[in-house]
C-alpha cells in the first residue's frame, strides 16, 4: 500500500503556499503519483479564498496537525475473545494468529481485560496448593471441550470450582480417596467401570463424566437423576478427558481487569508512553465509543507511519504544521534562507533564490514538459503576482518575471490587470474581522541570536484604514507578543502602489536608537521602498536585533 504523501506549507499559509501546495500535487498527479494531495497548516486568508473562488478550485485538505496517531499504527483487526471462551479455544488464538496478547471482549465489543500469554503459562502450569486437582469451570464449556452428551441434566453456564478424580481403580479405594471433598464440588472421569460409577453416584457428585463413549445403564442414570448428579458421555478416552478437562475453564477465569487503554486520536508519544512506564505488554486502543480499534505492543512502535510530507514555501520546523519533526519529510520546495532540519535520507530539496514559491513550481512543469491546466496555471500566476506585489518587490527576479509571462499565455489572463483585481479584492483589514486575524493571518516567528521574534504582515491601498486601526492593532500585538513568548511583535503595514511600508512593533523599546528608519511616532515606523518581509525587513531586524 503506497503511503499518504501530503503537500503542505507553512502555519498561517498565504497565497504562495497553497497555489504552490495545490499545483505542485497535481504536478505529482501528472506524474503517475495519484497518492499525493495538497494541504494546508491553516485557513486560507482573505486574498488566498478570493483567488481559489475565482478560479473555482477547492481549498486544500486542512490539517491542523500530522503528529502521528495511534490508528496511524494499528491493526483494525484485532484477535480477540469473549470471556466464556474456554481456555482449549483460547490457546488455539494464541497458537493461530502467533499473539502473546488477547483482549477479551464483552457483546458490545468493549474491552473488559486482558489475557497474556505468559501470565496465563504461568497460572495454569505452576502448581499451587489447589492445582493437581482444581478446575473451574462451567458445565457448558466442560461438556463442550469434551464434545460430551448430556445423559442427565442440562448445560449450566456457572463457573464452579470442581475437584477431579480418576476412577481407574477397584471401588474400595476410589470411595477412600474421594472421602473428605464436599460430594458437590466432585467431577469424576471413569470409563467402562460400572461399580465406579455406581460408588460416585451413590456419593451424590456433581459430574460424572463417563470417557470412551461408553453407555450407562437406564437404572443408573435414574438413580443420577435422583441424586442431583450430572451424567456426560465423552467419545475421548479417560486421558485425553482429563486434559480437555483442564482446558475448559472458561476466560473469565483468567482475566486481568486491570489493563492500560488509549484513545485512537491519542498521540503515538503517549503511546510510547504508556508502554514503556506501565510495564504492561500491551496497551488496548479504543474507539470514541469505548470499543476495541486494535491492540498495541511494542513492536507496534516500529510500524511505519502511513503518510509523509512535502513542504513547500518553507523549510523551517518551526514554521511548519505541528508534529511535521515526527513524520518523514520526502522534498523541500521553497525560496527562503535554510534552516531546515538535518534528515534520515537524502531528499529532494530546491530553495532557489527568487520571489516565489510558484515560480519554482512552475519551473518544474516546463522543465518536465508538462504543461499546467488553465486553472492551475492562473493559481500559479496569483502566487507569483501575490508574494512578489506584482512584481515590483525587490525578491521579484528576471525568472519571476520569465515564468509570469509564460503563464500569462496559459492562463489567458494578463499579469498586471489580474494582479490589481487580486489586491483591490481583498486589501485592508476589513475583509480579516479583527485586527489579531489580520496580524496572525500571515505572521512568521524568527530569532536572532537567543532573541525569538514575530513579524506579520498585511498588503494595503492607502494607510487611512491602518491609520484608523492602529491603537486596536498595537494592542493586537501586546497580547500576540505575551501568547507567543516574544521579544518583539510587529506589522508591516505595506501600500502596493506607493511602495511603501509602515511598521508597528511592540517590544525592545530601545529598537529607536538603531532602527535607522524614520520613526513617525513612538512604536511605528515608516519604510520607503521597503515591500519585502523576507529580503528587506526581516534581515534588517536580524542585525538591529543582534546590535542591541
Amino acid at each position: 500500500m503506497h503511503k499518504k504523501i501530503y503537500v503542505i506549507g507553512h502555519k498561517n499559509p498565504d497565497t504562495d503556499s497553497i497555489a504552490s501546495a495545490i499545483a505542485y500535487a497535481e504536478l505529482k498527479k501528472k506524474q503517475g503519483q495519484a497518492h499525493v494531495r495538497a494541504a494546508m497548516a491553516g485557513e486560507p486568508n482573505p486574498q488566498t479564498r478570493y483567488i481559489l473562488d475565482r478560479l473555482g478550485l477547492e481549498a486544500p485538505l486542512y490539517l491542523a496537525d500530522v503528529h502521528p496517531k495511534v490508528r496511524d499504527i494499528l491493526n483494525r483487526q484485532p484477535v480477540t475473545a469473549s470471556a466464556a471462551m474456554p481456555l482449549k479455544d483460547v490457546l488455539g488464538l494464541f497458537h493461530r494468529h502467533t499473539i502473546r496478547v488477547l483482549p477479551v471482549v464483552d457483546a458490545g465489543n468493549t474491552p473488559l481485560g486482558v489475557v497474556s500469554l505468559l501470565k496465563l503459562s504461568e497460572k495454569y502450569l505452576v502448581a499451587g496448593s489447589d492445582r493437581k486437582r482444581g478446575i473451574d469451570t462451567s458445565q457448558r464449556s466442560l461438556a463442550e471441550c469434551l464434545e460430551a452428551t448430556f445423559l442427565t441434566g442440562q448445560p449450566t453456564d456457572d463457573v464452579e470450582h470442581l475437584h477431579l478424580f480418576i476412577g481407574a481403580m477397584v471401588e474400595g479405594s476410589f470411595t477412600s480417596r474421594i472421602e473428605g471433598y464436599d460430594p458437590a464440588s466432585l467431577l469424576v472421569m471413569t470409563g467402562d467401570r460400572p461399580s465406579i460409577q455406581q460408588a460416585a453416584i451413590d456419593r451424590g457428585v456433581r459430574i460424572l463424566v463417563v470417557t470412551g463413549g461408553f453407555t450407562v445403564t437406564e437404572e443408573l442414570l435414574a438413580t443420577a437423576r435422583t441424586a442431583g448428579t450430572t451424567v456426560i458421555s465423552t467419545p475421548h478416552d479417560t486421558a485425553t478427558a482429563a486434559w480437555l478437562a483442564r482446558l475448559s475453564t472458561p476466560l473469565a477465569c483468567f482475566i486481568d481487569p486491570k489493563f492500560e487503554k488509549i484513545g485512537v486520536s491519542e498521540s503515538l508519544e503517549h503511546l510510547r508512553l504508556k508502554l514503556l512506564h506501565s510495564g504492561e505488554p500491551a496497551v488496548i486502543a479504543v474507539e470514541e465509543d469505548g470499543t476495541i480499534a486494535g491492540i498495541a505492543t511494542k513492536s507496534s512502535l516500529l510500524t511505519p507511519i502511513p503518510y509523509a510530507l512535502i513542504l513547500v514555501d518553507h523549510n523551517e520546523l518551526a514554521q511548519a504544521v505541528p508534529g511535521a519533526e515526527m513524520v518523514e519529510i520526502l522534498e523541500v520546495i521553497d525560496h527562503h534562507k535554510l534552516g531546515n532540519p538535518p534528515t534520515n535520507q537524502p531528499i529532494t530539496f530546491m530553495a532557489a533564490p527568487v520571489g516565489s514559491t510558484c515560480t519554482v513550481v512552475a519551473t518544474l512543469y516546463r522543465e518536465r514538459g508538462i504543461q499546467p491546466e488553465k486553472k492551475i496555471a492562473a493559481l500559479l500566476l496569483a502566487g507569483i503576482l501575490s508574494d512578489t506585489v506584482i512584481l515590483k518587490s525587490p525578491t521579484t527576479t528576471p525568472r519571476d518575471r520569465e515564468i509570469t509571462v509564460w503563464l500569462e499565455g496559459l492562463a489567458e489572463m494578463d499579469h498586471a490587470s489580474f494582479g490589481r483585481e487580486i489586491f483591490s479584492s481583498c486589501s485592508g483589514f476589513s475583509a480579516y474581522g479583527t485586527p489579531e486575524k489580520a496580524i496572525r493571518s500571515d505572521f512568521k516567528h524568527f530569532t536572532a541570536a537567543e532573541t525569538l521574534f514575530g513579524v506579520g504582515q498585511v498588503e494595503v491601498v492607502g494607510f487611512d484604514e491602518f491609520y484608523e486601526l492602529k491603537d486596536r492593532l498595537r494592542e493586537a500585538l501586546r497580547l500576540i507578543k505575551e501568547q507567543d513568548r516574544l521579544a518583539l511583535a510587529g506589522l508591516m503595514v505595506t501600500d502596493i502602489y506607493t511602495e511603501t511600508s509602515l511598521f508597528l512593533v511592540e517590544g525592545k523599546n530601545e529598537l529607536a536608537h538603531v532602527m535607522g528608519y524614520t520613526q513617525l511616532e513612538p512604536h511605528l515606523y515608516e519604510l520607503k521602498g521597503v515591500m519585502s518581509r523576507k529580503k528587506q525587513m526581516v534581515p534588517h531586524l536580524l542585525k538591529v536585533l543582534g546590535a542591541l
